[in-house]
């Protein structure tokens, strides 16, 4: 299975993949699912289970969750910018679904740290997206796995994708070196052949992407 480099080292908040970025990332993709039900939606309910239940406060998942209905993104949001906007939706109450329309947003009320468990991980999530008498609209369940991954629930257990193609595919470190010896290219030069070629980027994409990186170590982002 062709994974990107750009999965393994990942640009996000800390100070834990599986507590900040994962629920970032699950956040704001459900922000985008529901912010289309216009009117009808009133309010979103968060439940964290497991682990993010148990140890989330600790770990800041609470501001992840935020900041991804807020719809920023872990790669993109300003670090120095979080302290005001989790503290304007605090203060207030109230958050701009994905960027939109303005919802009701308070911990307790919206946001639950629950301590029992979803079946497929001990780090789930569910959100739900409730109307104005609190009955849900859209829900769905997913789980950071680490690493910042997220499995949504109707995935989880599916069969893995067939594996893509690529022209020199390695296992490990030693044969990666081994084979930059058999063919003598640069290894950064092998590195991005083989992430166009295994994922589907385009140099210009994968420049980009580098660049952003590069940018957020010397911001001192966290990168894992």
């Amino acid at each position: 299975m062709a994974t990107s480099v750009f999965d393994l080292f990942k640009i996000g908040i800390g100070p834990s993949s599986s507590h900040t970025v994962g629920p970032m990332v699950a956040a704001r993709e459900f922000a985008l699912e529901a912010a289309p039900l216009g009117e009808r939606l009133s309010a979103v309910r968060v439940e964290l289970f497991g682990s993010l239940g148990a140890t989330g406060r600790g770990h800041g998942t609470e501001r992840a969750v935020l900041l991804g209905l807020l719809g920023e993104r872990p790669e993109a949001v300003d670090p120095d910018a979080i302290p005001a906007l989790v503290a304007r939706a605090v203060e207030r109450g109230r958050l701009a679904l994905a960027g939109g329309r303005e919802i009701p947003f308070r911990e307790g009320e919206h946001l639950r740290f629950e301590r029992s468990s979803l079946p497929f991980h001990p780090n789930g999530m569910r959100f739900t997206a409730l109307d104005a008498a609190g009955a849900p609209l859209l829900s769905r369940t997913s789980y950071s796995v680490g690493g910042g991954f997220v499995v949504r629930e109707e995935d989880a257990g599916a069969a893995r994708p067939a594996p893509r193609e690529v022209p020199l595919p390695f296992r490990s470190a030693k044969e990666l070196l081994a084979r930059c010896a058999e063919r003598a290219p640069a290894r950064v030069g092998r590195a991005q052949r083989e992430e166009v070629s295994g994922t589907g980027h385009r140099d210009r994409a994968f420049a980009r992407r580098l660049g952003r990186g590069a940018r957020a170590g010397s911001r001192g982002r966290a990168a894992e």
